[in-house]
């Protein structure tokens, strides 16, 4: 049976990765096509949009943030460094903080009906997290062969 903090590893290794296949189709194809839903129908799906996709992002990010939490607070297995576990924290929050004050604003505008300058902001804003959560993807993986024993 895997030890606890052998499965919390590979949790947090999971919830990461998740959420960067999620990031890269929402950047390159969900916001994009935003702009093509038209004026009529776009307040009904900004809003179906935001309930929705919480249940898609919700869990994992929560997920991801906890066991961050718990990597940057607890014993970390011989190979890795402390700084690695907080640098990796230190990007969850920065990805939650981008979450909540670039793009729920312009979420929020577009609930009220299409608009051209809030949808370029969105789209603009959430490289940041596009980078971000790519990053702490090449990271998670790093840190998860550096736990295991393994050279990289």
């Amino acid at each position: 049976m895997p030890r606890l903090d052998t499965l919390l590893w590979l949790v947090h290794a999971a919830a990461t990765l998740y959420m960067v296949g999620v990031i890269a189709v929402v950047q390159v194809v969900h916001y994009p096509l935003f702009a093509r839903v038209g004026p009529a129908a776009f307040p009904t799906y900004a809003v179906a949009h935001a309930r929705r996709i919480t249940w898609v992002v919700g869990g994992p990010m929560l997920v991801e943030l906890a066991t961050a939490v718990w990597l940057a607070f607890g014993p970390l297995p011989p190979g890795v460094p402390a700084w690695m576990a907080w640098a990796g924290l230190g990007a969850v929050v920065a990805l939650w903080v981008s979450t909540f004050f670039l793009q729920v604003p312009q979420h929020e505008v577009l609930q009220g009906g299409f608009d051209p300058r809030a949808h370029r902001r969105l789209v603009s804003s959430n490289w940041l997290r596009t980078v971000l959560w790519g990053g702490r993807g090449v990271w998670v993986l790093y840190l998860l062969a550096r736990a295991m024993g393994r050279e990289c």
